[in-house]
């Protein structure tokens, strides 16, 4: 398992929050997300085999939201 920190702007409240983490969980390799509102980033346990990083950044786009 590898672990990346994602960068992430424009989130401003539980529901960007929740809908980021569900988002990054529904992923095929994903196991853990913990995403930090106040910090703006998402720290994110995944099986790099399965899922690249690309694809942890496209889920968060697809959201809505600026990743970097």
């Amino acid at each position: 398992m590898e672990q990346a920190t994602i960068a992430i702007k424009g989130m401003t409240c539980e529901h960007c929050k929740s809908a980021v983490r569900t988002a990054l969980l529904e992923l095929d390799g994903v196991s853990a997300v913990e995403v930090h509102l106040d910090e703006g980033h998402a720290d994110v346990t995944f099986d790099a085999n399965k899922v690249p990083t690309s694809k942890l950044k496209e889920a968060v786009e697809e959201q809505g939201y600026d990743v970097g």
